[in-house]
């Protein structure tokens, strides 16, 4: 019986009905069926003859609920868009779920935005929570998913009721909020969170949501430039890293979020190093931008045992004077530490601007242990000016060959500190591809003279 429920649990729910034709034996197996998927293919297939029509979207869903029996482990739902006056159904879908133990709760909804009805917050049972365009509006005695592993909530909004009432997550683990508003209305307690995802949610408070002892990635990005907001929290970097960044071990911010430190003057060293912090990845990058500069080498700078730095360049406008941050990156006190622990840096969208020359030859001039470096010009310019950057980064690794440790004729060696230094001619059609450096300048020719 368990081999036939585990065939039956594979096949899509329309497909699984049609088993109860094989035999008396198979004729309620699909009613037991734990995982019910009613995912966008399913949609698809229904939508097209409206909700409540003969095999319409609503009304399939209907029948099988009602002949369905037992617990449901996982339900995922994809609402599309079609006309529907309320969303009476989809609520008492929610309410058999509170009453069958649902653990996984997927929520996509195509259609205009769904409030979730007071049932769903009283799943105590919940693992795992993943809601798309929805009201995220708990009742006023909600205290909280005890047993909630995972919450992703995109383009969702936070209601009014919460008003800064704190929730109670203490086995909450990964926590994504994208594109939401009114986050700032949302706040937890989660002691036991690792992973932090807020894209879009200018108005969240960080330092309620970065307050875990157990976070070790943080990813976040705004998107768009910090004055479009209204609501913004004051915080600084020092703030951030001290109090609320103990143990991170990935940090991935865009240059949006990285203004948030501008008002203040950057320290070159905070009060304590961030000794946790192994990977660094910074988006929408400009290293024209002196203040983006500034918050990049500090961050640099606090990160002693930093293993894997990433950069995503942006196009620099042409209104941007390059000329502070390039004096700034040749001035001799500009970057007066080692990155010992540094062994792989990869930027992405290079336009082989001066700055962004001048800060590869800072990073190789002060990363003992680096083995990869991997340069991918950006695919808006031309084949001319890929071949023309890639010569100035190879001279550049070339020259002053003091300022880069050792001599420079040992990183042409098979193991040598540079030997997987790189430049990728993804401009020009190929694959990213690992070169020694006398392979580099062959290998841009031959695309070149294509």
């Amino acid at each position: 019986m368990w081999s036939c429920m585990l065939q039956v649990r594979r096949l899509p729910i329309e497909e699984a009905v049609r088993t109860s034709i094989i035999s008396k034996k198979w004729r309620y197996r699909w009613t037991t069926m734990r995982v019910l998927v009613f995912d966008l293919q399913f949609s698809k297939k229904f939508s097209k003859n409206g909700a409540f029509g003969r095999n319409g979207f609503i009304r399939i869903i209907n029948k099988f609920l009602i002949l369905h029996t037992g617990p449901i482990s996982k339900f995922l739902l994809h609402i599309p868009n079609i006309f529907l006056d309320t969303f009476e159904e989809v609520n008492q879908w929610m309410l058999l779920l509170s009453r069958r133990g649902v653990r996984e709760l997927i929520l996509a909804n195509s259609n205009r935005s769904y409030e979730l009805p007071s049932c769903v917050f009283s799943c105590l049972e919940l693992r795992s929570l993943k809601m798309v365009n929805c009201f995220f509006n708990p009742p006023r005695a909600f205290e909280g998913f005890l047993n909630l592993e995972e919450l992703l909530l995109h383009h969702s909004d936070f209601g009014g009721r919460l008003c800064g009432t704190k929730i109670n997550l203490p086995r909450l683990k990964r926590l994504a909020l994208v594109t939401c508003t009114n986050v700032y209305n949302f706040n937890i307690n989660a002691t036991k969170l690792q992973t932090l995802i807020v894209l879009d949610c200018p108005d969240a408070m960080l330092l309620r949501l970065l307050d875990s002892p157990c976070l070790f990635q943080a990813i976040i990005a705004l998107r768009k430039p910090i004055q479009d907001f209204v609501r913004v929290e004051k915080i600084t970097l020092a703030t951030l890293m001290l109090n609320n960044l103990p143990s991170v071990r990935q940090f991935c911010i865009d240059s949006h979020f990285l203004k948030f430190f501008i008002a203040e003057k950057i320290p070159k060293l905070l009060p304590h190093a961030i000794y946790s912090l192994k990977y660094l990845r910074l988006s929408h990058y400009q290293l024209a931008d002196l203040h983006q500069l500034h918050g990049a080498l500090c961050l640099l700078r606090n990160s002693p045992n930093l293993e894997t730095l990433r950069l995503f360049m942006t196009m620099v406008p042409r209104v941007i004077d390059v000329g502070p941050a390039s004096n700034h990156l040749e001035s001799p006190n500009c970057f007066d530490c080692t990155l010992n622990q540094l062994q792989t840096v990869e930027i992405t969208c290079l336009e082989g601007s001066k700055p962004e020359l001048l800060f590869i030859k800072l990073l190789l001039a002060h990363s003992p242990s680096l083995d990869n470096c991997n340069a991918v010009p950006s695919s808006l310019i031309k084949s001319k000016d890929v071949l023309l950057e890639s010569q100035a980064i190879i001279m550049y690794m070339n020259n002053n060959s003091t300022s880069i440790y050792g001599n420079v004729d040992r990183y042409l060696q098979p193991k040598s500190i540079l030997h997987g230094v790189s430049v990728s001619a993804t401009a020009l059609g190929s694959s990213v591809q690992q070169y020694d450096r006398a392979d580099i300048y062959e290998t841009l020719m031959m695309h070149a003279r294509e």
